[in-house]
């Protein structure tokens, strides 16, 4: 294991900076997951720790160890791609273990490490089949245990789950949460889905335009945004940015969850229609257009019956309103 530091990093393609000064700092077995939307950086800011990509500036410390400018395969790092990128004439146990033996240990204690690995993650009855004759979830079994059998400081995974079905992903990420539990190992992870980032990592990294926007554990960072872009990010469905003044709340820009708003048929603060309705079954989500507002969004729990254009009432949470100021900053 072992704790990653990373300093003023920066990363520029074709004259365009990527990445813009990034200081970033991981503790000793934990699971960082960095998030933000397509081109934000933060799929090179991996591949600059694996050593794929060299920075333009910047340092970047595991254990201790400047490793900015080594070769990958002197980082003590393994990593795990989207695509599952298997030997496709190896066998299961031959994927698992062609990386130790191309590090030159014995085939013995290769079949030893890989007969562990596989009994980590339950591919002992798959191991003589070609990667053709895996379910993707199989496949990205295989890709993790190929990384876990060599027994890096660091894990590194670039949205491993993104090519699985939803009921294969929501399986897959328990089996990720168990397995981080058992090894301990220092792992980022680069993810779109903020169910992913939420559920699995111990911190998270929000980022935008190769800046990083924010950083802290999940439910703080939900609930404690640092600026108009971390609300809008993260939360699905995502929060509400309302008139201030048109609530009475004038000079300042006014966030609220849709989970903090409340709907009444009878009366509220502020009237509107229903123009859309998602009922998922766990909970109810309501479009509601209003005249002073615009659109607002309105989370319900559980099974709730509207109908398009019926007329409704909403009230607010002040408690859990957050401000903001002209420049997306957060008041506090």
């Amino acid at each position: 294991m072992a704790s990653l530091e990373i300093s003023a990093l920066t990363k520029s393609f074709d004259g365009q900076e990527v990445l813009r000064g990034l200081d970033l700092s991981v503790g000793d077995g934990e699971f960082w997951a960095l998030v933000g939307p397509s081109g934000c950086g933060k799929s090179v800011l991996l591949r600059n720790i694996a050593g794929l990509v060299t920075p333009d500036s910047g340092t970047i410390r595991l254990a201790g160890r400047d490793v900015t400018r080594l070769a990958p395969a002197e980082r003590d790092i393994a990593m795990v791609f989207q695509s599952y990128a298997l030997y496709p004439h190896l066998s299961v146990a031959g994927n698992l273990g062609i990386g130790l033996r191309q590090a030159g240990l014995s085939r013995a204690d290769t079949a030893e490490a890989v007969r562990h690995v596989a009994d980590l993650l339950g591919l002992g009855p798959l191991m003589n089949r070609l990667p053709q004759e895996l379910s993707g979830g199989e496949r990205q079994r295989v890709a993790i245990g190929r990384a876990i059998v060599r027994k890096p400081s660091l894990f590194l995974f670039d949205e491993p789950l993104s090519n699985l079905d939803a009921a294969l992903r929501v399986h897959m990420r328990i089996e990720m949460a168990d397995l981080h539990r058992r090894l301990g190992r220092t792992t980022i992870y680069v993810t779109h889905d903020q169910v992913e980032a939420m559920t699995l990592a111990d911190r998270i990294v929000v980022m935008n335009a190769g800046r990083i926007e924010q950083t802290g554990r999940p439910m703080d960072v939900y609930h404690d945004p640092a600026n108009m872009f971390v609300a809008g990010f993260i939360g699905s469905p995502r929060m509400n940015f309302l008139d201030a003044g048109r609530l009475g709340r004038p000079g300042r820009h006014v966030g609220i969850r849709p989970e903090h708003i409340t709907v009444s048929r009878v009366s509220g603060a502020v009237s509107g229609t229903v123009d859309h309705i998602e009922t998922l079954g766990s909970e109810t989500n309501l479009l509601v257009r209003t005249a002073e507002l615009g659109f607002v969004t309105v989370r319900l729990f559980g099974h709730q019956e509207f109908a398009a254009n019926e007329t409704v009432h909403l009230d607010f949470d002040r408690q859990r309103e957050l401000y903001f100021d002209a420049a997306g900053q957060r008041l506090r």
